[in-house]
């Protein structure tokens, strides 16, 4: 790291990770010491608010560190087409620029980028400004460590492939290593709202802006309500001590997994929409998350290559760390991530449209259908693209699945519980 030219905060932090992981870290978080949640405050029931003094005093943070290689890309998710041509960044610059002009507020958009994703998230940024605030902080990068002897891999044939970032619990040292927070609260900024760049119901809102700005809180989590779909994912809970604490899902020992994945009983999953108060950072020293060991390939894309491991944390297991904390309820809108092709086929769908403010909503109040598409035929962006030369309309869909080869062209709807089958060898185009 140091002959990369890294800055010592960022050695100092892996250095301590790669201690913990020697000293054998990703402990777990047993059953008997965890209290299921009860009601929490809810969105639904807070007074609506415009927040206009706390909108001056706040700054939209968006995780943007990420390659789209989950869907087969090498470009930053942030620059994903997922709307009438435009990307995550393209709508989050958007709603910002209507935020100010409806306002007259500053409001900065500031991206956390990685080493991947700098150059052409900034680029796509061009002639957007924060004033005299920078657009950006970097994550650092660290080493991938190979699983056998924990040394930094080498794989000379992509130097960069041996490089990760840390994961976005880094957010808390990153803020602090890079100036950025002294920065931000040398500017007058009290409020940050912080989401990752691939959840379009992640906007901002004034009314839960208005509710934390005079609550008192350091920190405040969105969460929702866990569904079936949800139960191998991360859920909310209370220490013995009453302090909310988030238990991932490698933090589960194998006889309290029944009762993790029990949605009855852990009912609140993280949606990765955080509030923080500025000052908070400031007063406390920087979190000491729990340590995630992902298990990869040093080729993401070649599942035969060197496997390693990449050291990382969550920035939402900061609720157990920060003094007053605190989980608000929200409704599923909230939380609308693109991970996969079936996501993408939802949200670009006619059950959405874009606002005046550029902000997703959903054109129906009843529930959305559950999409499964073929793992096979359409993991990746350019095999959606390919099968979805035209979207169909899924107004009167309750659910879909697909099974096999495909391809999906102009005028088809959709209707009821629809399930495809094409069981042979050759594509098959519909209508």
């Amino acid at each position: 790291m140091r002959a990369a030219g890294l800055p010592e905060w960022q050695i100092d932090r892996f250095a301590a990770d790669f201690a913990r992981l020697e000293a054998g870290a990703g402990g777990t978080l047993a059953e008997e010491v965890l209290r299921p949640l009860e009601d929490l405050p809810r969105l639904v029931d807070l007074a609506g608010a415009e927040a206009d003094a706390a909108l001056g005093q706040t700054v939209v943070i968006k995780l943007n560190g990420g390659l789209g290689t989950s869907m087969g890309l090498e470009t930053p998710k942030g620059l994903l087409e997922v709307r009438q041509g435009r990307s995550f960044l393209d709508l989050a610059r958007s709603q910002v620029e209507a935020w100010r002009a409806s306002s007259g507020s500053r409001l900065p958009l500031l991206l956390m980028n990685s080493f991947h994703t700098r150059g052409p998230s900034l680029e796509k940024l061009a002639g957007f400004s924060n004033g005299a605030l920078p657009l950006d902080f970097l994550q650092s990068k660290v080493p991938k460590l190979r699983q056998d002897n924990l040394q930094p891999v080498e794989f000379p044939a992509h130097p960069e492939l041996e490089w990760c970032p840390p994961g976005h619990g880094e957010i808390y040292a990153a803020l602090r290593g890079e100036g950025m927070l002294d920065h931000l609260l040398a500017a007058g900024f009290r409020y940050a709202f912080v989401s990752n760049i691939d959840n379009l119901g992640a906007t901002l809102d004034t009314t839960l802006l208005d509710w934390f700005s005079q609550s008192g809180l350091d920190f405040a989590m969105e969460v929702t309500i866990r569904t079936e779909q949800d139960k191998k994912g991360g859920h909310l809970a209370r220490l013995a001590s009453g302090q909310l604490t988030l238990r991932e899902r490698s933090q589960c020992a194998p006889q309290d997994l029944p009762a993790f994945e029990n949605i009855g009983v852990h009912r609140y999953f993280n949606t990765n929409n955080l509030w923080l108060r500025l000052e908070a950072l400031r007063e406390q020293p920087v979190p000491n998350l729990p340590l995630i060991v992902n298990r990869k390939t040093v080729d993401p894309t070649d599942p035969g290559s060197t496997p390693v491991y990449q050291l990382e944390s969550a920035m939402g297991a900061a609720i157990s760390t920060f003094p007053r904390t605190q989980a608000i309820e929200v409704t599923r809108r909230r939380f609308l991530p693109v991970k996969t092709s079936s996501d993408l086929l939802l949200l670009r769908s006619d059950l959405y449209r874009l606002d005046e403010k550029s902000q997703l909503q959903a054109v129906t109040p009843g529930p959305l259908p559950n999409i499964r598409l073929d793992p096979k035929f359409y993991s990746t962006y350019a095999d959606f693209a390919r099968r979805f030369a035209s979207l169909p309309s899924l107004l009167e869909c309750r659910s879909l699945t697909v099974e096999g080869d495909v391809h999906f062209g102009a005028g088809v709807c959709l209707q009821g519980v629809v399930e495809i089958q094409n069981p042979g060898p050759d594509p098959v185009w519909l209508p």
